[in-house]
């Protein structure tokens, strides 16, 4: 069956975005900078990307606005926003359970949950995610977006691999039965 991952970078304090929302800072300690890390391998295990609106904002007008970066997969940005669908992107309300239990039926490689934290704590709260891969980033920033909210429940993970490169650490946990 399909994994559904949440696939993330968070500094070191728990933060994947700055106090006004950046992300410049996401990047090694430049000890290693050739090494690109885990991204190009995971990005072949997956063909569907799940987002939030602010996330597929954040793409389309600082990040990537000249082109989409997901190009080849199916996107599904989940908003009340009313957008006009695309071939590989599908812009949605739809129920989170619902969706993803029709997305898991189809073939095809592990879904990825690119962000961003309200998004990926919804799904946590529903215990949707059945992988974990966190990049630690050696940075600490003392606010900002944090990854995970106070109100989750308790979720018993199992290590499953550790990398590190360039400064990070990639944290790859799976959910316990």
């Amino acid at each position: 069956m399909r994994k559904i991952v949440l696939y993330i970078a968070m500094s070191l304090d728990g933060y994947i975005a700055d106090e006004k929302n950046g992300v410049e800072w996401l990047g090694g300690d430049n000890s290693d900078p050739e090494n690109m890390g885990s991204y190009e391998k995971f990005i072949d295990t997956i063909d569907t990307v799940i987002l939030g609106h602010k996330t597929y904002h954040q793409i389309v007008t600082e990040l990537s606005p000249d082109a989409w970066v997901y190009a080849g997969m199916q996107s599904y940005v989940m908003t009340h926003r009313k957008f006009e669908n695309t071939d590989e992107i599908c812009f949605t309300d739809e129920n989170f359970t619902d969706l993803f239990s029709k997305i898991r039926e189809k073939e095809g490689k592990d879904i990825w949950v690119c962000g961003g934290a309200s998004i990926a704590n919804e799904l946590i709260d529903l215990n949707l995610i059945d992988r974990y891969h966190i990049s630690v980033i050696p940075t600490i920033l003392g606010g900002g977006i944090k990854l995970f909210n106070n109100h989750l429940k308790n979720t018993d993970l199992k290590l499953v691999s550790t990398e590190n490169y360039n400064g990070i650490v990639d944290l790859v946990y799976d959910v316990r039965d």
